[in-house]
C-alpha cells in the first residue's frame, strides 16, 4: 500500500523521532507554523505579525459579509448571529496570553512526532469581542445540558480520520472563564491566520481551546467526542493511556536572549559587564506570578517584577547581570501564586503537551 493512501485509510501510527533529528513532515509543519520572535518579549502586547500560530488543517476562505454564528443543535431557543450582529453587541478588549499546548515538546526525550515547537509557541495579544456565556444562555440550553461543542470551518485528517476543528466547554467551565468571542485582535480585525472572522479565545488555557474560524454552538446532553476533544490534546503516560485532559496553562517563564546571536546556533555574544536580562512570566487560570528567578550557571537570585496588563496576561521580570568572561548558561524560573514552580526537568508526556521546564540560553561572553 501506498504511503498516501495508508495515510487516510489505513493510518500507520506515528513514526519514530530521534533526538535532534527532523523528518521532512516535521519541518514543513515548522515551515507552515511560526513561533513568537523572542526579542519581542519586551512588548507587553505582541506584535500581531510576532504571535505564534499553529493551523491544524488548511485556513479556511470565509467571507465576513456573509458568515453566521449558528447556536444549534440542542438549544430550546436556536438562533444565528451575523457578523455586524455581533459587533453591535456590547465589547469588551482584553489582553490575554495564549500558549500552545505543545509549545516544549521537541525538549522532550523521546519526543512525539508532530510540530517540533522549541519554547516559542506563546503570544500575548489585545482580544476584542463580546462574553460569550449570555450568547449561550440566551440560546436557552435543554435541560440536561453538559458540554457545549464549538466547531471551526477548517476541516482535515488526523490519524487517518476527518473532521472538522472542535472543542467544548462545560456549563461549570463556561461560568468560571472569561471566554470571548472574537472579532479584532490588536485593534484590528482578525487576520485569517488568527480566525477570522470570528473565534472564541478562552483566557487561561492553553490555545487549542480558543476555536478559530467559528461557525457553529451546540448544547449536549452528552460529552462532546469530537476528535480534537478526546483523541488529542490529553496528558498521555504511553499511547494506550486515555489520559487526562489538556486544560490550564502550567506556569512559565521566558527571558530575551542577551546580547547579539551566532547566525546559525542563535547562541549569544555578550560584553563583559552590567547586562539587563528582561523577559516574561505566566501562568493559567489568571493566577498571578509572584516570582521569577534567573539563574547563571546554576546560581539563582531574584528578578524583579513588573505588574501585568491585565489579568490574563503574561508578567514582566528583569535582573542585572555582571557578565564575566567566559561561556554561560541563563535560565529563568517562575513561581505563581498557587506554588506552583517551573521544572528543571521537562514533565513527561507521551505527546509533548504541557511542558514548561525552565528556560535555557547559552551564551559567550567575551570581547569582539
Amino acid at each position: 500500500m501506498g504511503r498516501t493512501r495508508e495515510i487516510f485509510t489505513a493510518y500507520p501510527g506515528k513514526p519514530e523521532t530521534q533526538d535532534g533529528l527532523y523528518s521532512e513532515d516535521e519541518t514543513r509543519l515548522a515551515n507552515r507554523n511560526s513561533g513568537l520572535l523572542l526579542e519581542t518579549l519586551r512588548h507587553d502586547i505582541t506584535p500581531t505579525g510576532a504571535h505564534y500560530l499553529l493551523i491544524h488543517f488548511d485556513i479556511p476562505h470565509l467571507d465576513a459579509q456573509r458568515h453566521q454564528l449558528e447556536f444549534g443543535a440542542g438549544f430550546d431557543a436556536p438562533y444565528s448571529l451575523s457578523m455586524d450582529d455581533i459587533r453591535a453587541l456590547p465589547a469588551v478588549t482584553m489582553p490575554v496570553t495564549l500558549e500552545c499546548a505543545g509549545n516544549g515538546r521537541a525538549r522532550v526525550s523521546p519526543r512525539s512526532h508532530s510540530m517540533p515547537w522549541g519554547v516559542e509557541a506563546v503570544g500575548t495579544s489585545e482580544w476584542t469581542g463580546t462574553p460569550l456565556a449570555p450568547l449561550i444562555e440566551r440560546a436557552r440550553p435543554a435541560e440536561g445540558t453538559v458540554d457545549f461543542s464549538f466547531t471551526g470551518a477548517d476541516v482535515g485528517f488526523d490519524k487517518g480520520e476527518k473532521h472538522p476543528f472542535g472543542r467544548s466547554l462545560t456549563p461549570q467551565e463556561l461560568a468560571e472563564l472569561d471566554v470571548l468571542l472574537v472579532y479584532e485582535m490588536n485593534g484590528q480585525p482578525l487576520l485569517p491566520q488568527h480566525g477570522a472572522p470570528l473565534r472564541i479565545v478562552v483566557p487561561g488555557w492553553y490555545g487549542m481551546a480558543s476555536v478559530k474560524w467559528l461557525t457553529r454552538i451546540e448544547a449536549l446532553t452528552e460529552r462532546y467526542t469530537g476528535f480534537q476533544q478526546v483523541q488529542t490534546y490529553r496528558y498521555r503516560d504511553h499511547a494506550d493511556d486515555p489520559g487526562r485532559p489538556v486544560t490550564a496553562i502550567r506556569v512559565k517563564s521566558l527571558m530575551v536572549p542577551p546580547g547579539v546571536p551566532d547566525w546559525g546556533s542563535r547562541l549569544r555574544f555578550i560584553e563583559p559587564g552590567a547586562t539587563r536580562v528582561q523577559g516574561r512570566a505566566w501562568s493559567g487560570g489568571g493566577v498571578p506570578i509572584v516570582r521569577v528567578e534567573f539563574g547563571v550557571d546554576g546560581q539563582w537570585q531574584d528578578a524583579e517584577l513588573i505588574a501585568p496588563v491585565g489579568q490574563y496576561a503574561w508578567t514582566g521580570w528583569h535582573v542585572d547581570w555582571q557578565a564575566s568572561p567566559g561561556e554561560h548558561v541563563l535560565q529563568c524560573r517562575a513561581t505563581d501564586a498557587a506554588g506552583h514552580v517551573q521544572p528543571l526537568q521537562p514533565p513527561w508526556d507521551a505527546s509533548g503537551f504541557g511542558n514548561n521546564m525552565v528556560h535555557e540560553v547559552g551564551v559567550f561572553v567575551g570581547s569582539a
